[in-house]
């Protein structure tokens, strides 16, 4: 299969650096508000190599160790930098740094839907398609509104990395707008930002215990209705990146939201379409780097 042959291809220096430039974007995606790590994996072509590793470990096993190696190094660097990032410019111009992911997904969204049809499209994948964005936009929606506040704790903190991991398992699912409702999101970016191990401890144990306990189930059902999870996947971005608008945004550009950026509407929305256009295209370059360097 391809992705079988990604993994056992010859590498080199560009592959591996391709490769952890994958990885940073979908740590980044992994923490950032109203996006997922998942839906980058799959955009960046290692979803599916990701969960046949996870589903069958012992075969290939050093193989796919050597060829994960560098994602994991660049989604820790992504996890760690946005962290560090997240209290300064992200807590101020949080609207315009979303719209350039947005950007980001919307330069790479024409190849996943291509991989979506693959094997051909019918009526029950369009509908598939449309309920799974119908439901990700409205649980994004009833996420945004932070009414429950979670006492940060060890058990705390592996709840959190699994829903961190249920982001990677579930492309389209943004765990950032839950611990944000839960009011954990600032409190998870600060530890990790201090390297504080009794939050990153907790963290990792939930985020491996997840992946590894939910592979198996997404690799069988992409054996055996791979149509269906992808169109799922296809609606869970479509749904995902339209509920990034009035959950972040939009509310940017009230009153209230210019007075924190400090910003005009006029310097905030040509702020906002300029960082869109900026992950558009580099979205698209990097697209075509990685079909330069993922064909033998």
């Amino acid at each position: 299969m391809e992705e079988k042959s990604m993994v056992l291809a010859k590498d080199n220096p560009q592959k591996w650096f391709v490769r952890f430039l994958k990885g940073i974007a979908v740590g980044v995606g992994a923490i950032l508000p109203g996006l997922s790590g998942g839906v980058l994996a799959v955009i960046f072509n290692i979803y599916d190599p990701l969960l046949k590793f996870l589903g069958n470990m012992k075969q290939h096993f050093k193989e796919n160790v050597l060829y994960f190696i560098p994602v994991g190094i660049g989604g820790v660097l992504g996890v760690v930098l946005f962290s560090l990032f997240v209290e300064q410019a992200f807590g101020k111009f949080a609207a315009q740094f979303t719209c350039l992911f947005i950007g980001f997904v919307a330069g790479t969204f024409p190849s996943l839907f291509k991989t979506a049809g693959k094997e051909g499209r019918n009526n029950g994948d369009w509908l598939t398609l449309v309920l799974s964005a119908v439901a990700i936009f409205l649980i994004m929606l009833m996420g945004s509104a932070s009414l429950t506040a979670v006492q940060p704790s060890f058990l705390a903190w592996i709840f959190s990395g699994i829903l961190i991991g249920l982001g990677v398992i579930v492309p389209g699912m943004s765990p950032s707008n839950f611990l944000i409702y839960f009011g954990l999101y600032d409190k998870m970016a600060a530890g990790i930002s201090a390297f504080d191990f009794s939050v990153i401890i907790p963290l990792g144990i939930g985020v491996v215990a997840c992946v590894i306990f939910f592979a198996k189930l997404a690799n069988w059902l992409f054996f055996k209705y791979y149509s269906k999870m992808y169109h799922f996947i296809l609606g869970m971005v479509v749904g995902s990146s339209l509920a990034i608008f009035p959950t972040t945004v939009f509310p940017s550009m009230t009153q209230r939201g210019l007075q924190e950026s400090g910003l005009t509407f006029g310097s905030a929305l040509v702020f906002s379409v300029v960082m869109f256009i900026i992950g558009t295209i580099f979205s698209l370059w990097f697209s075509r780097v990685e079909n330069k360097y993922s064909v033998e």
